[in-house]
Protein backbone atom coordinates (compact mmCIF):
# COMPACT_ATOMS: atom_id res chain seq x y z
CA UNK A 1 0.00 0.00 0.00
CA UNK A 2 1.35 3.87 -1.17
CA UNK A 3 0.74 5.87 1.88
CA UNK A 4 -0.42 9.28 1.33
CA UNK A 5 2.66 11.39 1.95
CA UNK A 6 3.85 15.22 2.45
CA UNK A 7 7.82 15.72 1.79
CA UNK A 8 9.51 19.32 2.00
CA UNK A 9 13.45 19.98 1.20
CA UNK A 10 15.86 18.13 -0.36
CA UNK A 11 19.06 16.27 0.42
CA UNK A 12 19.59 13.30 2.51
CA UNK A 13 16.15 11.87 3.54
CA UNK A 14 14.45 11.82 6.57
CA UNK A 15 11.21 9.89 7.40
CA UNK A 16 9.41 10.60 10.81
CA UNK A 17 7.05 8.05 11.82
CA UNK A 18 3.86 9.45 14.15
CA UNK A 19 2.68 8.35 16.90
CA UNK A 20 -1.49 7.15 17.20
CA UNK A 21 -4.38 8.85 16.13
CA UNK A 22 -1.80 11.28 14.48
CA UNK A 23 -0.78 12.07 11.16
CA UNK A 24 2.77 12.95 9.45
CA UNK A 25 1.83 16.66 9.39
CA UNK A 26 0.42 16.82 12.88
CA UNK A 27 3.79 15.33 14.93
CA UNK A 28 7.06 16.13 14.59
CA UNK A 29 6.07 19.82 13.34
CA UNK A 30 9.38 21.49 15.28
CA UNK A 31 11.59 19.04 12.96
CA UNK A 32 9.76 19.21 9.88
CA UNK A 33 10.48 22.65 10.05
CA UNK A 34 14.17 22.18 11.19
CA UNK A 35 15.41 19.25 9.29
CA UNK A 36 13.60 20.56 6.19
CA UNK A 37 16.09 23.58 5.59
CA UNK A 38 19.36 20.83 4.73
CA UNK A 39 17.36 17.45 4.04
CA UNK A 40 14.79 15.92 2.23
CA UNK A 41 11.76 15.41 5.15
CA UNK A 42 9.46 12.43 4.80
CA UNK A 43 6.08 12.40 6.53
CA UNK A 44 3.88 10.07 5.31
CA UNK A 45 0.45 8.80 6.96
CA UNK A 46 0.29 5.25 8.31
CA UNK A 47 -2.78 3.24 7.19
CA UNK A 48 -5.84 4.09 9.18
CA UNK A 49 -4.35 7.36 9.74
CA UNK A 50 -4.74 10.78 7.85
CA UNK A 51 -5.30 10.76 4.29
CA UNK A 52 -3.86 7.09 3.88
CA UNK A 53 -6.41 4.33 2.98
CA UNK A 54 -7.50 2.32 6.01
CA UNK A 55 -7.76 -1.12 4.26
CA UNK A 56 -6.70 -4.09 7.00
CA UNK A 57 -5.73 -3.27 10.14
CA UNK A 58 -5.60 -7.03 11.58
CA UNK A 59 -1.93 -7.06 11.20
CA UNK A 60 -1.05 -3.57 11.84
CA UNK A 61 2.59 -3.60 12.53
CA UNK A 62 3.85 -5.81 9.86
CA UNK A 63 1.20 -4.40 7.08
CA UNK A 64 2.63 -1.02 7.99
CA UNK A 65 6.67 -1.72 7.55
CA UNK A 66 5.31 -3.11 3.80
CA UNK A 67 3.54 0.35 3.67
CA UNK A 68 7.10 1.75 4.51
CA UNK A 69 9.14 -0.01 2.34
CA UNK A 70 6.69 0.40 -0.50
CA UNK A 71 5.86 4.28 -0.18
CA UNK A 72 9.83 4.48 -0.05
CA UNK A 73 10.20 2.64 -3.28
CA UNK A 74 7.85 4.84 -4.81
CA UNK A 75 9.09 7.79 -3.95
CA UNK A 76 12.63 6.53 -5.37
CA UNK A 77 14.45 6.18 -2.25
CA UNK A 78 16.42 3.42 -1.80
CA UNK A 79 17.30 4.60 1.75
CA UNK A 80 16.72 6.89 4.72
CA UNK A 81 16.81 7.52 8.36
CA UNK A 82 13.85 6.40 9.90
CA UNK A 83 12.66 8.48 12.86
CA UNK A 84 10.17 7.09 14.98
CA UNK A 85 7.68 7.67 18.46
CA UNK A 86 5.51 5.16 20.08
CA UNK A 87 3.17 3.77 17.40
CA UNK A 88 5.57 5.03 14.63
CA UNK A 89 8.96 3.79 16.60
CA UNK A 90 7.23 -0.15 16.67
CA UNK A 91 6.46 0.39 12.99
CA UNK A 92 10.25 1.82 12.26
CA UNK A 93 11.18 -1.41 14.21
CA UNK A 94 9.60 -3.74 12.31
CA UNK A 95 10.49 -1.86 9.10
CA UNK A 96 14.02 -2.35 10.21
CA UNK A 97 13.60 -5.81 11.05
CA UNK A 98 11.74 -7.03 8.04
CA UNK A 99 13.72 -4.53 5.41
CA UNK A 100 16.80 -3.68 6.72
CA UNK A 101 18.11 -2.33 3.35
CA UNK A 102 15.67 0.39 3.74
CA UNK A 103 17.53 2.15 6.39
CA UNK A 104 20.26 4.36 6.79
CA UNK A 105 19.90 4.70 10.30
CA UNK A 106 17.13 4.16 13.26
CA UNK A 107 15.65 6.28 16.14
CA UNK A 108 13.20 5.03 18.45
CA UNK A 109 11.16 6.56 21.04
CA UNK A 110 8.24 6.20 22.90
CA UNK A 111 8.52 1.94 23.35
CA UNK A 112 8.76 -0.59 25.81
CA UNK A 113 11.89 -3.27 25.66
CA UNK A 114 9.50 -5.36 27.75
CA UNK A 115 6.43 -6.93 29.21
CA UNK A 116 5.94 -4.32 32.71
CA UNK A 117 4.93 -6.61 35.69
CA UNK A 118 1.79 -4.53 36.33
CA UNK A 119 1.01 -4.73 32.32
CA UNK A 120 -3.05 -5.79 33.06
CA UNK A 121 -3.43 -2.68 34.64
CA UNK A 122 -1.69 -0.51 32.04
CA UNK A 123 -3.49 -1.91 29.30
CA UNK A 124 -6.93 -1.38 31.56
CA UNK A 125 -5.79 2.64 31.91
CA UNK A 126 -5.29 2.88 27.98
CA UNK A 127 -8.88 0.92 27.05
CA UNK A 128 -10.24 3.40 29.59
CA UNK A 129 -8.59 6.44 28.42
CA UNK A 130 -9.47 5.41 24.68
CA UNK A 131 -13.23 5.03 25.77
CA UNK A 132 -12.53 8.64 27.06
CA UNK A 133 -11.98 9.84 23.58
CA UNK A 134 -14.83 8.19 21.96
CA UNK A 135 -17.46 9.48 24.40
CA UNK A 136 -15.80 13.41 23.96
CA UNK A 137 -17.88 14.92 20.94
CA UNK A 138 -14.89 17.84 20.87
CA UNK A 139 -12.26 14.84 20.64
CA UNK A 140 -14.43 12.79 17.92
CA UNK A 141 -15.34 16.00 15.82
CA UNK A 142 -11.43 16.49 15.86
CA UNK A 143 -10.24 13.04 14.29
CA UNK A 144 -13.23 13.10 12.58
CA UNK A 145 -11.93 16.29 10.62
CA UNK A 146 -8.20 14.75 10.93
CA UNK A 147 -8.69 11.45 8.95
CA UNK A 148 -10.67 10.13 6.39
CA UNK A 149 -11.01 6.74 7.27
CA UNK A 150 -13.09 5.47 10.45
CA UNK A 151 -10.07 6.54 13.14
CA UNK A 152 -12.04 4.24 15.63
CA UNK A 153 -10.91 1.42 13.98
CA UNK A 154 -7.70 1.72 15.05
CA UNK A 155 -7.92 1.76 18.75
CA UNK A 156 -9.95 -1.46 18.04
CA UNK A 157 -6.55 -3.14 18.41
CA UNK A 158 -5.50 -2.15 21.87
CA UNK A 159 -8.43 -3.44 23.44
CA UNK A 160 -6.74 -6.57 22.76
CA UNK A 161 -4.43 -7.26 25.88
CA UNK A 162 -1.57 -8.96 23.94
CA UNK A 163 -1.74 -6.29 21.02
CA UNK A 164 1.32 -4.54 22.41
CA UNK A 165 4.67 -6.52 20.37
CA UNK A 166 7.05 -7.55 22.85
CA UNK A 167 8.50 -10.27 20.83
CA UNK A 168 9.54 -7.36 18.59
CA UNK A 169 10.94 -4.62 21.19
CA UNK A 170 13.03 -7.47 23.37
CA UNK A 171 16.16 -6.61 21.05
CA UNK A 172 16.69 -5.60 17.78
CA UNK A 173 18.05 -8.44 15.86
CA UNK A 174 18.67 -8.12 12.41
CA UNK A 175 18.80 -4.13 12.25
CA UNK A 176 22.53 -3.72 11.37
CA UNK A 177 22.30 0.23 10.82
CA UNK A 178 22.98 2.60 13.74
CA UNK A 179 20.20 3.02 16.28
CA UNK A 180 19.09 5.82 18.51
CA UNK A 181 17.11 4.68 21.47
CA UNK A 182 16.11 8.31 22.79
CA UNK A 183 13.60 8.63 25.75
CA UNK A 184 12.38 10.68 28.50
CA UNK A 185 13.94 9.87 32.24
CA UNK A 186 10.33 10.27 33.45
CA UNK A 187 9.46 6.67 31.90
CA UNK A 188 11.49 4.13 33.73
CA UNK A 189 9.79 1.25 31.81
CA UNK A 190 11.00 2.88 28.67
CA UNK A 191 14.48 4.11 29.82
CA UNK A 192 15.26 -0.07 30.52
CA UNK A 193 15.65 0.15 26.79
CA UNK A 194 18.52 2.72 27.25
CA UNK A 195 20.56 -0.70 29.41
CA UNK A 196 19.22 -3.81 26.99
CA UNK A 197 19.74 -2.49 23.85
CA UNK A 198 23.43 -1.10 24.34
CA UNK A 199 24.35 -4.88 25.70
CA UNK A 200 22.43 -7.00 22.98
CA UNK A 201 24.43 -5.13 20.34
CA UNK A 202 27.48 -2.52 19.40
CA UNK A 203 25.71 -0.39 16.80
CA UNK A 204 23.38 0.94 19.23
CA UNK A 205 23.57 4.57 20.74
CA UNK A 206 21.49 5.96 24.01
CA UNK A 207 19.98 9.56 25.09
CA UNK A 208 18.21 9.84 28.21
CA UNK A 209 16.74 13.49 28.20
CA UNK A 210 15.40 14.87 31.41
CA UNK A 211 12.39 16.44 32.09
CA UNK A 212 10.51 14.44 29.58
CA UNK A 213 8.25 11.42 29.22
CA UNK A 214 6.62 8.94 26.69
CA UNK A 215 6.65 12.20 23.97
CA UNK A 216 9.99 13.10 24.43
CA UNK A 217 10.26 14.65 20.79
CA UNK A 218 7.17 17.53 22.01
CA UNK A 219 7.97 18.12 25.31
CA UNK A 220 11.68 18.66 24.96
CA UNK A 221 11.88 19.33 20.74
CA UNK A 222 15.30 21.63 21.07
CA UNK A 223 17.28 19.15 23.02
CA UNK A 224 15.42 16.29 20.73
CA UNK A 225 16.47 17.86 17.60
CA UNK A 226 20.02 18.86 18.47
CA UNK A 227 20.47 15.04 19.39
CA UNK A 228 18.78 13.67 16.65
CA UNK A 229 20.89 15.87 14.41
CA UNK A 230 24.16 15.01 15.95
CA UNK A 231 22.97 11.29 15.16
CA UNK A 232 22.45 11.46 11.77
CA UNK A 233 25.81 13.93 10.95
CA UNK A 234 27.63 11.19 12.77
CA UNK A 235 26.24 8.50 10.43
CA UNK A 236 26.97 9.87 7.23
Amino acid sequence: MILHTEVFGDGEPIVFLHTGLQTGMTDFEYQREYFKEKYKVILPDLRGHGKSGEKDLSNFFEDSAEDIATTLSHLGIESAHIVGCSLGALVGLFLGKRFPHKLKSLVLSGILPERPSNWSELHRKDVKRQSEILQSEELSRHFDNLHKSNWKHSLEIVKDKNWYPFEETKDLEGIAAPVLYIVGEEKDMETKGALLYPSLQDNVHVSIIPFASHLVHLEQPKIYTQILEEFIDNVK
